[in-house]
């Protein structure tokens, strides 16, 4: 066994066995539906791109959101910025990124950082694996490599299961009322 192959397969599996199959067919209406009052969406600016909303500290309670932003919460902040600060030149921040406004652009950014992370996390050995990932990754800096990605493939199942429920949601009529 070794560390790297067992936490690529962890989210092979999942992302060829749950992720990508429910997210066939999702629709630029499911993709920006806010079903309750005050969500957290990705959002067209004047300039025409698109920009998450965002604040820090989080708001309490956090507001509710859409698939818009929790698909690109998975792509942008789970996978692309991270293999930009741990296999790349550390550009992508939540300011540089291309936020998507349409389903195909959310699917397009996922597939690309998805391939990035997994790609970087194939060229480590089970030694980068117990590594501290450092400062780029402010709590986790002490942690090492192999828990980040422990955390990284959870917190992927958490909001791919949120996607899949809110899907669920529109498609069986749910409206606010």
């Amino acid at each position: 066994m070794t560390w790297t192959r067992e936490l690529i397969e962890q989210l092979d599996f999942y992302w060829d066995h749950s992720l990508m199959p429910r997210l066939e067919g999702l629709t630029d209406d499911e993709f920006l539906w806010e079903p309750v009052e005050g969500c957290w969406s990705v959002r067209s600016q004047d300039d025409g791109t698109g920009m998450i909303d965002w604040s820090y500290p989080v708001p309490e309670p956090p507001p509710f959101t859409t698939i818009a932003w929790r698909l690109s919460h998975i792509a942008v902040l789970i996978f692309g910025i991270r293999a930009s600060a741990h296999f790349g030149d550390g550009s992508l921040t939540l300011e540089t990124a291309e936020w998507p406004l349409t389903a195909a652009e959310g699917l397009e950014s996922l597939r690309r950082y998805h391939s990035e992370w997994r790609e970087g996390l194939a060229t480590l050995d089970d030694d980068s694996m117990r590594v501290p990932v450092g400062e780029a990754e402010g709590p986790w800096a002490e942690y090492p490599m192999s828990a980040l990605v422990l955390h990284l493939n959870r917190e992927v199942a958490h909001h791919g299961g949120e996607i899949a429920l809110l899907r669920d949601l529109y498609r069986d009529g749910f409206r606010r009322g």
